[in-house]
């Protein structure tokens, strides 16, 4: 079933704009067949020789113009509360995926038990010697730094003699 409501909206725009076109064309022909003047007067205000077909259709149009007015600040109002829903929704999703980051993070996590942890591997001793640049291939070893000898006294022996 297709979805008509793109359709309805605009049947009711059209509908709408011809009955202002209606209203329009009315509103002439009883200005122009109401030529008549006609005093007002309430309390201490009075107007003299207004004509007859401002009396019905000035109230008319105030009505409409501020009904438009209401109703165009009813849809900011309207748009303002979905634009604040929006970024409400846009900010809990984040927090979602922040939680769900940290749950993930939890649940790989080992147990907290001593029997369980699984202690680190000791990182290896010797030096990986780096890879050779250019495609270029070393074929002689690096040369392996002096270590200071050892006469079994737990000293190490200085390659300097020392003044004793």
């Amino acid at each position: 079933m297709p979805d008509l409501s793109h359709l309805w909206q605009r049947f009711l725009l059209a509908s709408t704009l011809v009955f202002g076109l209606a209203l329009g064309v009315g509103a002439t022909v009883f200005a122009y067949s109401n030529t008549a003047s006609v005093n007002l007067g309430w309390s201490v205000f009075h107007l003299n020789r207004v004509p007859l077909w401002t009396v019905a259709l000035v109230p008319i149009a105030l009505i409409l113009v501020v009904g438009t007015l209401f109703h165009w600040f009813n849809s900011l109002h309207h748009f303002t509360e979905h634009m604040r829903h929006r970024r409400r929704v846009h900010d809990l999703e984040v927090e979602l995926a922040s939680m769900r980051k940290h749950l993930d993070e939890l649940l790989q996590m080992p147990g907290q038990s001593a029997e369980t942890a699984v202690e680190p591997a000791p990182a290896p001793t010797e030096a990986v010697a780096a890879a050779p640049s250019n495609g270029e291939a070393k074929t002689e070893p690096e040369p392996v730094a002096a270590t200071p000898e050892s006469d079994g006294a737990g000293e190490p022996k200085s390659a300097v003699p020392s003044e004793a």
